[in-house]
């Protein structure tokens, strides 16, 4: 793993939850990345270092570095790395094998021989269990959900006035949404000509060809001093401290990393209905639902929430509240901890 994304922030999150209680956490990542930074808390000789293009001396050597610390349960984290734990499971003989499944998108039925050596597969949300399950690559019984958990103390915001600032977080791309953010933001601007627009993220591809797309979105509606667009920041906690209002304009989205983020810094919300937001917001409870696709009814809402201060309170509160209840990081790795031990009982 070279990028560093929603679920690299799983996994790092995981593993030092799971230290925490006790347990003997290993990790193999490509060196020199950022996931490899992140666990870098781990003692030496429990990180095996992966090459970004050598599959059969990944496959060797993480079998070895298995057997030799005894590793009893192997986790992997993404679609890319499922054929190479499977194997290496296989090669090492003792480890069982678990799954984290973070996306909506089917698995490819060629992997269905390889994946039936799988203990468990845990999907983040009830949304990509069913996919999970249409799918029929993995055998229903085995599909779990353990919903995506954050350090919650992480997103406390401190009190102080702010600036009308109205943001958005997410890699871009078009399943994102950030068009339609963009185009709501030149309706709000039209009625409120004090906001402003942050738009968080970087653009994974190559030629970054969606980028210059909203960089012209913005030109062309005469927002280039309203909206900005720095790219990805490290400091997302900082970044959501500075929000009057946060937005997901996601067009899909399996679970919505980012709301809860937003939800834990006590933030009124804005969403589409997507699948993730629409498992974790209760319509005018936790945040406000919109359809996808309309950036008119998107602006009508950040424009009622910014009309009505008591209201955003209300609803970043219950917000907070929510995130606290059901997506500690405590709850994940306790979820997932139990799940550990059932593989390991046979249950």
């Amino acid at each position: 793993m070279t990028a560093f994304g929603g679920g690299e922030r799983h996994l790092a999150d995981l593993s030092h939850a799971l230290a925490d209680l006790g347990h003997e956490v290993y990790a193999a990542s490509v060196s020199g990345s950022p996931l490899w930074a992140e666990l870098s808390f781990l003692p030496e000789g429990r990180t095996f270092a992966l090459s970004p293009r050598n599959y059969l001396k990944n496959l060797t050597g993480l079998a070895a570095f298995m057997r030799a610390n005894n590793i009893e349960i192997v986790h992997a984290h993404a679609a890319r790395d499922y054929h190479l734990a499977a194997l290496a499971v296989r090669l090492a003989s003792r480890a069982r094998l678990v799954l984290t499944r973070h996306t909506l998108f089917p698995l490819r039925r060629i992997n269905k021989p390889l994946l039936r050596s799988a203990a468990r597969v845990i999907a983040v949300s009830h949304a990509v269990a069913e996919s999970l399950q249409r799918n029929d690559v993995i055998e229903p019984s085995k599909i779990t959900v353990v919903h995506n958990g954050i350090d919650v103390d992480r997103f406390e915001r401190p009190a102080g006035d702010r600036s009308l600032l109205v943001g958005t977080v997410g890699h871009l791309a078009p399943i994102k949404g950030h068009d339609v953010f963009v185009r709501a933001a030149a309706l709000i601007s039209a009625r409120r000509p004090d906001a402003r627009f942050i738009v968080i993220g970087e653009d994974k591809s190559p030629q970054m060809e969606y980028r210059r797309t909203l960089e012209s979105l913005v030109a062309e509606l005469g927002l280039s001093g309203t909206v900005t667009m720095p790219g990805w920041r490290d400091d997302i906690a900082a970044a959501l401290s500075a929000l009057t209002v946060f937005v997901s304009a996601a067009r899909s989205e399996p679970f919505g990393l980012a709301i809860v983020e937003a939800m834990a810094a006590g933030l009124p919300i804005v969403a589409t209905a997507s699948e993730g937001a629409l498992e974790i917001i209760t319509d005018g409870v936790t945040g406000k639902l919109v359809p996808l696709d309309n950036p008119e009814a998107m602006a009508q809402a950040v424009n009622d929430l910014l009309d009505n201060p008591l209201e955003c309170s209300r609803l970043g509160r219950n917000a907070q509240i929510a995130a606290r209840q059901r997506y500690s990081l405590a709850r994940m790795a306790s979820d997932t901890e139990r799940i550990y031990r059932e593989v390991l009982a046979g249950v």
